[in-house]
Protein backbone atom coordinates (compact mmCIF):
# COMPACT_ATOMS: atom_id res chain seq x y z
CA UNK A 1 0.00 0.00 0.00
CA UNK A 2 1.52 3.22 -1.21
CA UNK A 3 2.19 5.60 2.03
CA UNK A 4 3.80 8.80 -0.22
CA UNK A 5 2.76 12.27 0.71
CA UNK A 6 1.94 14.01 4.00
CA UNK A 7 -0.76 12.53 6.76
CA UNK A 8 -2.55 14.63 9.57
CA UNK A 9 -2.30 12.68 13.03
CA UNK A 10 -5.99 14.30 14.18
CA UNK A 11 -6.30 15.50 17.29
CA UNK A 12 -9.17 15.15 19.93
CA UNK A 13 -11.59 17.83 20.14
CA UNK A 14 -12.77 18.01 24.19
CA UNK A 15 -15.44 20.33 25.53
CA UNK A 16 -14.08 22.29 28.55
CA UNK A 17 -15.02 19.31 30.61
CA UNK A 18 -12.88 16.53 29.14
CA UNK A 19 -15.47 14.84 27.14
CA UNK A 20 -14.65 14.05 23.24
CA UNK A 21 -15.86 16.65 21.04
CA UNK A 22 -17.37 14.31 18.40
CA UNK A 23 -18.66 17.32 16.54
CA UNK A 24 -15.60 18.80 16.19
CA UNK A 25 -13.82 15.68 15.30
CA UNK A 26 -16.27 15.57 12.58
CA UNK A 27 -15.76 18.76 11.33
CA UNK A 28 -11.91 18.73 11.42
CA UNK A 29 -11.90 15.30 9.38
CA UNK A 30 -13.84 16.59 7.08
CA UNK A 31 -11.72 19.93 5.91
CA UNK A 32 -8.82 17.89 6.03
CA UNK A 33 -10.47 15.47 3.44
CA UNK A 34 -10.44 18.27 1.19
CA UNK A 35 -6.62 18.80 1.54
CA UNK A 36 -4.04 17.41 -0.74
CA UNK A 37 -2.94 15.45 1.96
CA UNK A 38 -2.72 11.82 1.16
CA UNK A 39 -4.61 10.88 4.10
CA UNK A 40 -5.55 11.29 7.16
CA UNK A 41 -4.17 9.38 10.98
CA UNK A 42 -6.43 8.70 13.72
CA UNK A 43 -5.63 7.93 17.63
CA UNK A 44 -1.96 9.26 17.35
CA UNK A 45 0.52 10.81 19.38
CA UNK A 46 -1.57 14.00 18.55
CA UNK A 47 -4.92 12.56 18.93
CA UNK A 48 -3.92 12.17 22.74
CA UNK A 49 -4.61 8.44 22.39
CA UNK A 50 -2.95 7.53 25.55
CA UNK A 51 -5.08 9.74 27.64
CA UNK A 52 -8.29 8.30 26.34
CA UNK A 53 -10.60 5.22 27.67
CA UNK A 54 -10.57 2.09 25.75
CA UNK A 55 -13.98 3.08 24.97
CA UNK A 56 -13.42 6.90 24.01
CA UNK A 57 -10.47 5.60 21.37
CA UNK A 58 -13.60 2.72 19.61
CA UNK A 59 -15.95 5.56 19.56
CA UNK A 60 -13.14 8.54 18.21
CA UNK A 61 -12.22 6.01 15.45
CA UNK A 62 -15.86 5.22 14.21
CA UNK A 63 -16.60 8.81 14.48
CA UNK A 64 -13.19 10.00 12.64
CA UNK A 65 -14.07 7.11 9.83
CA UNK A 66 -17.59 8.01 8.83
CA UNK A 67 -16.26 11.37 7.81
CA UNK A 68 -13.25 10.87 5.87
CA UNK A 69 -13.33 10.64 2.17
CA UNK A 70 -13.10 7.47 0.47
CA UNK A 71 -10.38 8.59 -1.46
CA UNK A 72 -7.66 9.46 1.66
CA UNK A 73 -5.76 6.81 3.02
CA UNK A 74 -6.96 5.74 6.95
CA UNK A 75 -4.37 4.63 9.21
CA UNK A 76 -5.04 4.14 12.47
CA UNK A 77 -3.11 4.15 15.43
CA UNK A 78 -3.49 0.78 17.23
CA UNK A 79 -0.04 0.60 19.55
CA UNK A 80 -1.17 -0.78 23.40
CA UNK A 81 1.49 -2.10 25.83
CA UNK A 82 0.82 -5.44 25.33
CA UNK A 83 0.08 -7.62 21.80
CA UNK A 84 -2.88 -8.81 22.33
CA UNK A 85 -4.37 -5.15 23.19
CA UNK A 86 -3.16 -4.02 19.88
CA UNK A 87 -4.47 -6.68 17.86
CA UNK A 88 -7.78 -5.93 19.66
CA UNK A 89 -7.74 -2.59 18.84
CA UNK A 90 -6.20 -2.96 15.31
CA UNK A 91 -8.98 -5.88 14.71
CA UNK A 92 -11.65 -3.41 15.24
CA UNK A 93 -10.14 -0.61 13.07
CA UNK A 94 -10.24 -3.50 10.42
CA UNK A 95 -14.03 -3.78 11.01
CA UNK A 96 -14.56 0.32 10.80
CA UNK A 97 -12.42 -0.16 7.00
CA UNK A 98 -9.21 1.59 8.05
CA UNK A 99 -6.20 0.56 5.76
CA UNK A 100 -3.12 0.65 7.92
CA UNK A 101 -2.37 -0.02 11.13
CA UNK A 102 0.53 2.46 13.14
CA UNK A 103 1.61 0.32 16.00
CA UNK A 104 3.64 2.51 18.94
CA UNK A 105 6.61 0.77 20.10
CA UNK A 106 5.99 -0.45 23.16
CA UNK A 107 8.20 0.91 26.31
CA UNK A 108 6.63 1.06 29.86
CA UNK A 109 8.69 -1.96 30.46
CA UNK A 110 12.11 -0.45 29.60
CA UNK A 111 14.78 -2.80 31.16
CA UNK A 112 13.14 -5.62 29.18
CA UNK A 113 12.62 -3.85 25.48
CA UNK A 114 15.42 -5.85 24.12
CA UNK A 115 16.16 -6.77 20.55
CA UNK A 116 13.73 -9.73 21.15
CA UNK A 117 11.28 -8.30 22.90
CA UNK A 118 10.35 -6.42 20.25
CA UNK A 119 10.84 -8.64 17.38
CA UNK A 120 8.50 -11.41 19.16
CA UNK A 121 6.43 -8.08 19.50
CA UNK A 122 5.86 -7.15 16.20
CA UNK A 123 5.92 -10.24 14.48
CA UNK A 124 3.08 -11.48 16.48
CA UNK A 125 0.86 -8.21 15.82
CA UNK A 126 1.99 -8.10 12.05
CA UNK A 127 1.29 -12.13 11.91
CA UNK A 128 -2.32 -11.68 13.01
CA UNK A 129 -3.13 -8.43 11.61
CA UNK A 130 -5.79 -8.17 9.56
CA UNK A 131 -4.19 -4.76 7.94
CA UNK A 132 -0.63 -3.84 7.28
CA UNK A 133 1.25 -2.33 10.03
CA UNK A 134 3.41 0.55 10.08
CA UNK A 135 6.15 0.81 13.46
CA UNK A 136 5.77 3.71 14.88
CA UNK A 137 8.90 5.05 16.71
CA UNK A 138 8.74 8.32 19.11
CA UNK A 139 11.51 7.94 21.79
CA UNK A 140 10.86 11.96 22.88
CA UNK A 141 7.26 10.57 24.41
CA UNK A 142 8.23 6.79 25.26
CA UNK A 143 12.13 6.77 26.40
CA UNK A 144 12.70 4.13 23.86
CA UNK A 145 14.29 4.82 20.33
CA UNK A 146 13.89 1.75 18.35
CA UNK A 147 17.14 0.93 16.52
CA UNK A 148 17.38 1.33 13.08
CA UNK A 149 19.12 -2.30 12.67
CA UNK A 150 15.64 -3.50 14.35
CA UNK A 151 13.82 -1.80 11.45
CA UNK A 152 16.16 -3.42 9.08
CA UNK A 153 15.43 -6.61 10.09
CA UNK A 154 11.65 -6.39 11.02
CA UNK A 155 11.37 -4.49 7.12
CA UNK A 156 11.37 -8.34 5.89
CA UNK A 157 8.18 -9.24 7.67
CA UNK A 158 5.82 -8.93 4.67
CA UNK A 159 3.16 -7.27 6.81
CA UNK A 160 5.51 -4.74 7.89
CA UNK A 161 5.01 -2.43 5.26
CA UNK A 162 6.95 0.87 6.96
CA UNK A 163 8.06 3.18 10.01
CA UNK A 164 6.78 6.85 11.20
CA UNK A 165 10.62 7.78 12.34
CA UNK A 166 9.65 10.88 14.77
CA UNK A 167 12.70 10.90 16.36
CA UNK A 168 13.99 13.99 14.17
CA UNK A 169 17.36 11.52 13.48
CA UNK A 170 17.78 12.19 9.82
CA UNK A 171 20.75 10.03 9.74
CA UNK A 172 18.90 7.58 11.13
CA UNK A 173 16.61 7.64 8.53
CA UNK A 174 18.85 7.66 5.89
CA UNK A 175 20.48 4.18 7.29
CA UNK A 176 17.30 2.34 7.39
CA UNK A 177 16.38 3.10 4.10
CA UNK A 178 19.56 2.17 2.89
CA UNK A 179 19.34 -0.80 4.96
CA UNK A 180 15.42 -1.53 3.59
CA UNK A 181 16.34 -0.73 -0.47
CA UNK A 182 17.02 -4.67 -1.50
CA UNK A 183 13.12 -5.22 -0.18
CA UNK A 184 11.12 -5.13 -3.52
CA UNK A 185 7.03 -5.06 -2.81
CA UNK A 186 4.40 -3.97 -5.67
CA UNK A 187 1.37 -2.30 -4.65
CA UNK A 188 -1.69 -0.77 -6.51
CA UNK A 189 -1.89 2.47 -7.30
CA UNK A 190 -4.42 4.75 -9.36
CA UNK A 191 -3.50 5.13 -13.21
CA UNK A 192 -1.56 8.37 -12.21
CA UNK A 193 0.19 7.01 -9.24
CA UNK A 194 -1.90 8.18 -6.32
CA UNK A 195 -2.27 5.73 -3.10
CA UNK A 196 -5.15 3.34 -3.52
CA UNK A 197 -6.46 0.45 -0.76
CA UNK A 198 -7.97 -2.48 -1.00
CA UNK A 199 -11.16 -0.35 0.72
CA UNK A 200 -11.50 1.88 -1.94
CA UNK A 201 -10.95 -0.73 -4.75
CA UNK A 202 -13.81 -2.56 -3.07
CA UNK A 203 -16.09 0.40 -3.15
CA UNK A 204 -15.11 1.03 -6.84
CA UNK A 205 -16.32 -2.47 -7.67
CA UNK A 206 -19.49 -2.07 -5.90
CA UNK A 207 -20.14 1.45 -6.71
CA UNK A 208 -20.59 1.97 -3.03
CA UNK A 209 -18.98 5.24 -1.91
CA UNK A 210 -17.77 3.50 1.10
CA UNK A 211 -18.46 6.33 3.43
CA UNK A 212 -17.64 9.46 1.43
CA UNK A 213 -17.00 10.39 -2.04
CA UNK A 214 -15.19 8.06 -4.21
CA UNK A 215 -12.99 10.72 -6.71
CA UNK A 216 -12.88 9.22 -9.98
CA UNK A 217 -9.32 9.17 -11.05
CA UNK A 218 -8.12 11.16 -14.51
CA UNK A 219 -6.85 8.80 -17.05
CA UNK A 220 -3.61 9.80 -18.47
CA UNK A 221 -2.68 11.91 -21.98
CA UNK A 222 -4.53 9.95 -24.69
CA UNK A 223 -6.77 7.25 -22.94
CA UNK A 224 -10.86 7.22 -22.91
CA UNK A 225 -12.80 7.79 -19.82
CA UNK A 226 -13.76 4.07 -19.16
CA UNK A 227 -11.24 2.11 -20.72
CA UNK A 228 -7.67 1.44 -19.82
CA UNK A 229 -4.85 3.51 -21.41
CA UNK A 230 -2.29 0.88 -21.71
CA UNK A 231 -2.10 -2.89 -20.77
CA UNK A 232 -0.52 -1.80 -17.31
CA UNK A 233 -3.40 -0.44 -16.41
CA UNK A 234 -6.47 -2.55 -14.82
CA UNK A 235 -9.95 -1.10 -14.74
CA UNK A 236 -12.11 -1.73 -11.18
CA UNK A 237 -15.43 -0.06 -11.11
CA UNK A 238 -14.62 3.64 -12.89
CA UNK A 239 -11.13 3.97 -11.02
CA UNK A 240 -8.00 2.91 -13.54
CA UNK A 241 -4.80 1.25 -11.83
CA UNK A 242 -1.29 -0.04 -12.23
CA UNK A 243 1.26 -1.42 -10.09
CA UNK A 244 4.33 0.29 -8.43
CA UNK A 245 7.18 -0.89 -6.56
CA UNK A 246 7.27 0.67 -3.23
CA UNK A 247 9.62 -1.39 -0.86
CA UNK A 248 9.32 -0.41 2.78
CA UNK A 249 8.30 2.91 3.11
CA UNK A 250 9.87 5.21 5.85
CA UNK A 251 7.96 8.39 7.17
CA UNK A 252 9.14 11.02 9.42
CA UNK A 253 7.70 12.84 11.82
CA UNK A 254 9.54 16.30 12.09
CA UNK A 255 8.24 18.75 9.57
CA UNK A 256 11.51 21.52 10.69
CA UNK A 257 13.15 17.84 9.08
CA UNK A 258 11.02 17.26 6.02
CA UNK A 259 12.85 18.62 3.50
CA UNK A 260 16.18 16.72 4.52
CA UNK A 261 14.62 13.87 5.69
CA UNK A 262 13.27 13.38 1.99
CA UNK A 263 16.46 13.80 0.00
CA UNK A 264 17.48 10.84 2.14
CA UNK A 265 14.73 8.57 1.37
CA UNK A 266 11.58 8.85 2.88
CA UNK A 267 8.60 9.08 1.12
CA UNK A 268 6.14 11.29 3.31
CA UNK A 269 5.75 12.17 6.42
CA UNK A 270 2.91 12.22 8.90
CA UNK A 271 3.35 15.29 10.69
CA UNK A 272 1.55 16.99 13.74
CA UNK A 273 2.17 20.48 11.89
CA UNK A 274 -0.42 19.49 9.20
CA UNK A 275 -3.14 19.21 11.46
CA UNK A 276 -2.81 22.93 12.00
CA UNK A 277 -1.02 24.01 8.44
CA UNK A 278 -1.64 20.83 6.51
CA UNK A 279 -1.29 23.00 2.87
CA UNK A 280 2.19 24.32 4.30
CA UNK A 281 3.41 21.31 4.79
CA UNK A 282 2.12 19.45 1.62
CA UNK A 283 3.58 22.32 -0.85
CA UNK A 284 7.52 21.42 0.59
CA UNK A 285 6.53 17.65 -0.07
CA UNK A 286 4.79 18.39 -3.85
CA UNK A 287 8.19 20.97 -4.42
CA UNK A 288 10.38 18.02 -4.02
CA UNK A 289 8.47 15.16 -5.92
CA UNK A 290 8.64 17.97 -8.65
CA UNK A 291 12.48 18.13 -8.82
CA UNK A 292 12.52 22.33 -7.43
CA UNK A 293 15.35 21.87 -4.52
CA UNK A 294 14.82 25.56 -4.18
CA UNK A 295 11.62 25.88 -3.82
CA UNK A 296 11.38 22.61 -1.30
CA UNK A 297 14.07 24.44 0.59
CA UNK A 298 11.93 28.00 0.75
CA UNK A 299 8.94 26.15 1.95
CA UNK A 300 10.68 24.54 4.57
CA UNK A 301 12.16 27.47 5.85
CA UNK A 302 9.07 28.75 6.03
CA UNK A 303 7.76 26.51 8.36
CA UNK A 304 10.62 25.57 10.41
CA UNK A 305 10.87 28.05 13.26
CA UNK A 306 6.85 27.75 13.93
CA UNK A 307 6.97 23.48 13.52
CA UNK A 308 9.92 23.25 15.95
CA UNK A 309 8.03 25.94 18.54
CA UNK A 310 5.00 25.18 18.22
CA UNK A 311 5.23 21.02 17.91
CA UNK A 312 8.56 20.20 19.41
CA UNK A 313 8.88 22.46 22.17
CA UNK A 314 5.15 23.56 23.21
CA UNK A 315 3.50 19.79 22.07
CA UNK A 316 0.08 19.13 22.00
CA UNK A 317 -1.51 22.47 23.79
CA UNK A 318 0.01 24.53 21.06
CA UNK A 319 -0.94 22.31 18.23
CA UNK A 320 -4.62 22.95 19.23
CA UNK A 321 -4.06 26.42 19.56
CA UNK A 322 -2.18 26.77 16.05
CA UNK A 323 -5.20 24.78 14.82
CA UNK A 324 -7.84 27.61 16.77
CA UNK A 325 -5.62 30.31 15.04
CA UNK A 326 -5.97 28.87 11.60
CA UNK A 327 -9.40 28.11 11.59
CA UNK A 328 -9.99 24.80 12.64
CA UNK A 329 -11.20 23.54 15.80
CA UNK A 330 -8.25 22.67 18.80
CA UNK A 331 -9.69 23.78 22.28
CA UNK A 332 -8.39 22.35 25.27
CA UNK A 333 -6.06 19.25 26.18
CA UNK A 334 -6.65 16.79 28.72
CA UNK A 335 -4.77 16.89 32.31
CA UNK A 336 -2.07 16.89 32.73
CA UNK A 337 -1.36 18.60 29.78
CA UNK A 338 -1.70 22.45 30.91
CA UNK A 339 -3.74 25.35 29.06
CA UNK A 340 -1.23 27.62 27.36
CA UNK A 341 -0.93 31.15 28.86
CA UNK A 342 -1.92 34.37 26.79
CA UNK A 343 1.94 35.23 26.25
CA UNK A 344 2.59 32.16 24.54
CA UNK A 345 -0.91 32.34 22.63
CA UNK A 346 0.67 35.37 21.51
CA UNK A 347 4.07 33.98 20.42
CA UNK A 348 2.42 31.49 18.37
CA UNK A 349 0.44 33.71 16.49
CA UNK A 350 3.55 35.95 15.62
CA UNK A 351 5.03 32.43 14.20
CA UNK A 352 1.48 31.76 12.41
CA UNK A 353 1.15 35.02 11.22
CA UNK A 354 2.18 34.17 7.42
CA UNK A 355 1.47 30.12 7.85
CA UNK A 356 -2.63 30.47 7.60
CA UNK A 357 -4.26 27.35 6.48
Amino acid sequence: MLLHGIFPPVTTPFYPDGNVYFKKLESNVERYSRTPCTGIVVLGSTGEAILLADQERRDVLKAAREMAAANKVLIAGTGIESAHETLRLTEYAAELGYDIAMVRTPHYYKKQMQPANILAFYRTVADRSPLPVIVYNFPQATGYDIPAELVIELAEHPNLIGIKESSGDVGKVRKMVEGTRHIRRSVTVTETFEAVTPRMLAAAATGSNGGGELVQVGGLSGSSPGKPSSSAVTLVGKVKTRQKEAGFQVLVGAAQKLQPSLDTGAVGAILAFACLAPTSCYEIYAAWKEGDAELARLKQDRIAAAAQRVVGELGIPGVKYGMDFNGYFGGPARLPLLPLTGEVKDEIERLLADIRN
